[in-house]
């Protein structure tokens, strides 16, 4: 596998992936990174799942994007259907994020505003860290007890919605600053119509999926659209790396 960027003819290495995809320094805020795979018409998945349109190097791609993160964040209708389970370490991944001075691995931030994550959950028990799940003040209680009897960190962030601004700041009160989203469509919308999304790291797929399959955001509206400027290209088998950045205000 060699990715190249559009504009030149050397393969990058890891050690140029890594310094091309890196968080900006000195954080003072949390600042979100966006990953999505789409076909070439716009689909968010293919049979169900993400992995329908997905290759090698976009599955690169989405691991640097969990190397480098503080904390990947997830919407639980997503994590469910793509079977999530808690952050595992690799060779690649420790050797990497000891060097960077971050943790084992990150962990996983699911929102879920009726707390449907349950504690038998694999992303509640199948993890390294403690999975922090987002929620809302009337999700039922006794899920949420039960999840912090599981071991989960439950961070409650609005009345009757989850609002994205606290369960952010409550990620910050953790030090977790670089913030992976990883979807879904209605969680990646909600984030845009907040006008929280500091960058989209999107993998187009060479096919045509046709109508019936959700677009990559999904849900709310935004007041208007965030303008963003293309800040890398890279290619491999046909399959566009692209990454999007918020111009700098």
């Amino acid at each position: 596998m060699h990715l190249l960027r559009l504009d030149a003819d050397t393969p990058l290495g890891d050690r140029e992936l890594e310094e091309l995809y890196a968080y900006p320094p000195d954080l003072t805020r949390p600042w979100i990174q966006v990953n999505f795979v789409a076909s070439a018409d716009g689909a968010a998945s293919a049979g169900g799942k993400s992995a329908g349109l997905s290759h090698p190097a976009d599955k690169k791609i989405f691991a640097l994007g969990r190397d480098l993160a503080d904390v990947v964040l997830v919407g639980a209708g997503t994590a469910l259907v793509e079977g999530y389970r808690g952050v595992k370490p690799t060779e690649v991944r420790a050797e990497r994020r000891t060097r960077l001075g971050l943790g084992e691995v990150p962990p996983i931030a699911v929102v879920s505003g009726r707390c449907s994550v349950g504690p038998e959950s694999p992303l509640v028990t199948d993890t390294r860290v403690p999975t922090i799940v987002v929620t809302t003040a009337t999700a039922p209680a006794a899920r949420r007890a039960d999840l912090v009897a599981a071991g989960a960190d439950v961070v409650v962030a609005g009345e009757d919605r989850v609002d994205l601004r606290r369960a952010l700041d409550a990620l910050a009160d953790r030090g977790l600053l670089r913030v992976c989203c990883e979807g879904g469509p209605t969680l990646f919308a909600d984030m845009v119509a907040a006008g929280l999304v500091d960058q989209l790291c999107l993998t187009v797929a060479p096919l045509l999926t046709g109508a019936g399959a959700p677009r990559i955001a999904e849900g709310v509206a935004g007041r208007e659209p965030l303008p963003l400027e293309l800040v890398s290209a890279l290619t491999e088998d046909g399959f566009l790396m692209l990454r999007y950045r918020r111009p700098a205000s």
